[in-house]
C-alpha cells in the first residue's frame, strides 16, 4: 500500500495577514484569562514600582536641573518600563509557547491550514497590545498616585516610543526562540524566569547600574534589557543622570545598534529553532 501525503498549498499573502491579525484578538482574550501569567507579567512591575516607590519614599536619588529632588517612584519607573518589556516579551512568550508544545495545541495548529507567519504575527501583535496596555498603566500610576514629573520635549516622547516598539518587538522575537529551550511544558517555568530574574538584577531595573562592578556592566551590556533600560532612563530622569551612565552619555544611537542586532538574532534563532512539533517528540 502506497501512502500519499497532502501538501497544503501556500495561502495568498493577504489572507495570511488576515489570519494573523484575527488571531491578535484571540492571543489577548487567552493572555488575559490567565490569571498568574497576568499577575507575573502585567502586573509584576507595577507592583514592584509601588513596593519601591513606598519603601524609599523618604530617600532621594539626586536632583535635576532645576533643583528638584528625584524620588524613588522616578527613579524605579524606566527599570520598572524596560523589566515590563522582558515579561510580556521574552518571559511570557517563550512559557506561553513551551506550553502549547507541551500541551499538543501547536501539533493541532500544524496539521491546519494556519501558516508559521500567522501565527507570529498573533503572538507578536498580543505582546504589542498586552505592552501598550502595561505601559500606559505604569506611567498613569506613577504620574497620578505618585506624582512622577513626567517629560514634556516631544523629542522624548518620541524616544520613548521607538525603545519601546523596538524593544517590545526584539523581546518577543527572543521569546519565540528562547521557546525551544525548556524541553516540556511543566519545567518553563523554572527554566525562563531565573533567566529573566538575572538578567534584571544586572541590567539596571532593581540595582543602579552605575553602581555595580564595570565587569557586571559589561556582561550585562551583551544583553538587550541594560539598553531597553537605558533608554528609558533617558526619557524619564533628568539629563544630569546620564553621567553616570557607561561613556557617560545615553548612547541613543547604541541602543538602536545593539537591540537591533538582537532582533536580527532572534529572527534568525526563530528560524532555526521552531518547529510545531519538537524533533524529539
Amino acid at each position: 500500500m502506497t501512502t500519499t501525503t497532502i501538501q497544503t498549498p501556500p495561502l495568498p499573502a493577504g489572507r495570511t495577514l488576515r489570519l494573523g491579525f484575527s488571531r491578535i484578538g484571540y492571543e489577548v482574550r487567552a493572555y488575559f484569562r490567565r490569571g498568574d501569567g497576568v499577575f507575573f507579567t502585567f502586573l509584576f512591575p507595577l507592583v514592584f514600582l509601588a513596593i519601591f516607590s513606598v519603601a524609599f519614599s523618604t530617600s532621594s536619588f539626586g536632583k535635576d536641573a532645576a533643583g528638584n529632588t528625584v524620588t524613588a517612584a522616578d527613579y524605579y519607573l524606566p527599570g520598572m518600563l524596560a523589566a515590563g518589556l522582558l515579561l510580556s516579551g521574552l518571559q511570557s512568550m517563550s512559557i506561553d509557547i513551551a506550553g502549547e508544545k507541551s500541551d499538543g495545541t501547536l501539533k493541532r495548529l500544524g496539521g491546519s491550514p494556519l501558516p508559521v507567519f500567522s501565527y507570529f504575527i498573533g503572538k507578536i501583535g498580543q505582546v504589542l497590545v498586552t505592552g501598550v496596555l502595561q505601559a500606559a498603566l505604569l506611567i498613569l500610576v506613577a504620574g497620578v498616585v505618585f506624582r512622577v514629573t513626567l517629560p514634556t520635549d516631544p523629542a522624548k516622547w518620541l524616544t520613548f516610543v521607538w525603545v519601546f516598539l523596538l524593544g517590545v518587538t526584539t523581546c518577543a522575537v527572543l521569546g519565540i526562540a528562547l521557546s525551544s529551550l525548556p524541553r516540556t511544558g511543566k519545567s518553563a517555568t523554572a527554566v525562563i524566569i531565573p533567566i529573566t530574574l538575572i538578567l534584571q538584577f544586572i541590567s539596571g531595573v532593581y540595582l543602579p547600574f552605575s553602581q555595580l562592578p564595570s565587569w557586571l556592566q559589561n556582561t550585562a551590556s551583551l544583553f538587550p534589557l541594560k539598553w531597553l533600560a537605558q533608554g528609558m532612563r533617558s526619557v524619564f530622569l533628568p539629563d544630569s543622570f546620564k553621567a553616570v551612565e557607561q561613556g557617560g552619555s545615553w548612547n541613543l544611537s547604541g541602543i538602536l545598534v545593539a537591540t537591533v542586532i538582537w532582533l536580527v538574532v532572534g529572527l534568525v534563532l526563530c528560524r532555526v529553532t521552531f518547529r510545531w512539533i519538537r524533533k524529539d517528540s
